[in-house]
């Protein structure tokens, strides 16, 4: 019986440590493709040699029983795991024209002062008017704040921005976004590997909605939000501080524990300790059922309903130059 004991614990050793040097070796991998420096040949070369050598030295563990194959592998892995933590973000990059200038904001009573709001025109992703504007905003005319989700393929994935409204009319949108690098494009697996900078958009409506309705065929929905005046006033002076802090210290994109979602409910539960986290937060394009019931939204309709009145993806496509673009993709919403 002990010798039982004894096999099917060796088995279960055996099995636990062959599992780990597989995800770290997998791991290890995409680390080096994504941020080993020197092109495409230097990545691949060093993934590749990575790869052989963590197969030779499993291959050597277990037809040896060499423990010291593994003391080589576990030796490698420290190594590789230090040059990581040596990668750091920065703001010195040939960046894209969208995301070529950092927000920030000044504080004065009530009064916001943002610059480098963005306010784009879009014929194309790569045909556009590039502005960039100083805007100010009196917190004490600060009326209403939207979400606004927008999806571009599963019904599971959304991109969630927030859109603050004024009592003049005016409104601005907080956007949580990669930051690319010039002919750089998105990678989902690449935001787990450092590939991207953060950066916070502040942007008029009629940019940063309509270029994915418009331009780039997604699906917009508006949920108004149930927020009162000071809890407003916390969440838009939380994207003011967060912006001044990516100035002066910038960070990592993360797909996962800091995207477009997760930094806004890290600011929310600041301001609402209690609020629960949920798989919702990270499958955004749900987000709506959470934000539901934990009464951010009206609750006196069903989700569908709050769904079916959001869409404003028609409503925008059928925007001509010159309208007033944030009352008519409001239209018919009350």
């Amino acid at each position: 019986m002990k010798q039982k004991y004894r096999s099917i614990g060796r088995a279960t050793a055996i099995g636990l440590m062959a599992l780990i040097t597989f995800c770290s070796g997998v791991w290890g991998t995409l680390a080096l493709w994504y941020q080993l420096p020197g092109g495409t040949l230097m990545r691949t070369a060093g993934s590749v040699a990575w790869v052989i050598a963590v197969i030779a030295l499993a291959v050597i563990a277990v037809t040896r029983r060499s423990w010291l194959a593994l003391a080589v592998y576990a030796a490698a892995y420290v190594i590789l795991l230090c040059w990581w933590m040596s990668i750091a973000p920065s703001n010195d990059r040939v960046w894209s024209d969208d995301v070529s200038h950092l927000l920030s904001g000044k504080v004065s009573g009530s009064e916001v002062t943002l610059s480098n709001v963005r306010n784009f025109t879009w014929r194309a992703d790569d045909d556009y008017d590039a502005h960039w504007e100083t805007r100010r905003y009196d917190l004490d005319r600060l009326t209403s704040a939207d979400t606004v989700l927008s999806y571009w393929g599963s019904p599971a994935i959304a991109h969630a921005m927030i859109s603050f409204g004024f009592d003049d009319g005016s409104r601005v949108v907080f956007s949580v976004e990669i930051r690319k690098k010039r002919n750089e494009q998105f990678s989902e697996i690449g935001g787990f590997f450092k590939q991207f900078e953060t950066i916070l958009i502040a942007a008029d409506e009629r940019d940063i909605i309509r270029v994915r309705t418009n331009v780039r065929d997604e699906d917009d929905y508006l949920y108004p939000l149930r927020m009162d005046k000071p809890t407003m006033r916390a969440l838009f002076l939380s994207y003011v501080h967060a912006a001044n802090e990516l100035v002066d210290k910038p960070a990592f994109y993360n797909t996962i524990t800091s995207n477009c979602t997760t930094i806004v409910y890290r600011m929310a539960k600041q301001i609402s300790p209690g609020l629960p986290r949920d798989i919702r937060l990270l499958l955004t394009g749900y987000l709506p059922g959470y934000l539901q019931e934990v009464g951010a939204l009206d609750n006196r309709v069903s989700i569908e309903e709050l769904r079916r009145r959001g869409r404003i993806t028609d409503r925008a496509r059928h925007t001509a130059p010159g309208d007033d673009f944030s009352k008519a993709i409001r239209a018919g919403m009350d």
